[in-house]
């Protein structure tokens, strides 16, 4: 899908909030080139369609000619920010943020231009956050105060609790705000859960003397089903998602979330506009076909305007028809019968026997067409027979 961005895809559309925009204006009108920064740390394998809003602005700075300093956190991902969590968050160890980033620079350029490489540096912030000395520490961390830090409303909250707030959590901030320093930042990018965050760059570098970046966050999000997107509620679209689970999963978002839900759609690629929803809505369109047109335009954005007409076509005679879908893949299972639990882990549908009984408990399974409610359940192997999770995922026994 060919996109074509202006200054009002960087500076206006999902915007929640800035700060220092109208210097960064004056700099790009004059024909600075901007070092823009985005960080994200690898605490979890796949990057979601609500973290991809932001990767989108990046796109743009990167079209308009812009340098995109783009940092994995392989060193702050194992301290772990409490920018989002109610508690706190437990260390990873280096092994899980390797394997968790593995795929990383994939995914990025699913959004980012690859014809435009040369605009893009990756970092990755152990290379200067090891090395920071004990005494350059306590020199940044002056710049802050703890009354600042427990004034943020998660950590006020934890703390009227009685909860814990590690001294790692309070320096989390001081590391990202150093990364800033790091790539000499013109402007950070980020979500609304990332502000404080992100202000702790303009107060480092203003304590090194330099030129305070500009800050621009978008809104978040939730999951299809009003939840936080996240991939342990089963809530979120992935960009490594075949093109069949993305619109199979948008196709499941509750009709009161379609108007925020736009955001995870760059402008250039809108679908239509709140007020044409809005509109749609109020003359008594269904709103499924509303939603079958946004699943096809987030199939095309990321996989192609082919790709989403024929994945759109599947899916009305997969679920409109009732038609199975054509590539189901076969799985080879030894003996006479086997317990739905272990069915569901041998077929990769579970990780877990936990969360295999709780597919089972929300109705999630089907055997042969029947639904199995029952998590001690026992079920015959014989070749054809067909196991269902959910409306999309199939495997055929031999």
């Amino acid at each position: 899908m060919e996109l074509k961005f202006s200054q009002d895809d960087i500076f206006s559309y999902a915007v929640a909030d800035q700060v220092g925009i109208d210097d960064a204006k004056k700099r790009i009108d004059a024909g600075e080139v901007l070092h823009v920064k985005l960080g994200i740390d690898p605490t979890s394998a796949n990057i979601h369609i609500g973290r991809a809003i932001v990767l989108w602005r990046l796109r743009a700075f990167q079209e308009l000619g812009h340098k995109i300093e783009l940092i994995i956190g392989d060193f702050t991902g194992q301290v772990g920010d409490t920018s989002d969590k109610d508690s706190e968050r437990p260390m990873l160890s280096e092994e899980q943020v390797t394997e968790n980033m593995a795929r990383y620079e994939e995914q990025l350029w699913m959004v980012l231009n690859p014809e435009r490489k040369d605009q893009v540096t990756f970092h990755h912030n152990s290379t200067w956050l090891n090395s920071l000395s004990l005494g350059k520490i306590s020199h940044l961390a002056d710049a802050f105060s703890v009354n600042t830090f427990i004034k943020r409303e998660l950590v006020a909250k934890r703390l009227e609790k009685g909860g814990r707030v590690s001294l790692r959590e309070m320096l989390y901030p001081l590391m990202q705000g150093y990364d800033s320093i790091a790539v000499e930042a013109d402007v950070e990018l980020g979500g609304t859960d990332q502000w404080f965050n992100l202000l702790a760059g303009r107060t480092l570098q203003e304590q090194a003397g330099k030129r305070q970046q500009a800050i621009i966050v978008n809104p978040l999000v939730s999951g299809m089903d009003g939840r936080k997107m996240s991939s342990s509620y089963g809530n979120g679209i992935f960009l490594l998602d075949t093109p069949k689970d993305k619109f199979g999963k948008f196709m499941t978002l509750r009709d009161d979330l379609m108007a925020d839900f736009l955001i995870v759609f760059p402008q250039p690629a809108l679908p239509f506009t709140k007020e044409e929803l809005a509109t749609r809505i109020a003359s008594g369109e269904n709103p499924r076909d509303i939603k079958l047109d946004m699943s096809e335009r987030l199939v095309a954005l990321y996989h192609g305007e082919d790709v989403a007409k024929t994945t759109r076509q599947e899916y009305m005679n997969q679920f409109s028809e009732k038609q199975l879908p054509t590539d189901i893949p076969e799985l080879h299972v030894e003996g006479s019968e086997i317990s739905i639990v272990d069915l569901l882990i041998v077929s990769t549908f579970a990780k877990s026997k936990t969360e295999a009984r709780q597919l089972v408990r929300e109705g999630a399974v089907k055997f042969n067409n029947e639904k199995v409610t029952d998590t001690e359940a026992v079920v015959a192997i014989e070749s054809g027979s067909l196991l269902q999770v959910g409306p999309r995922r199939y495997v055929k026994l031999i």
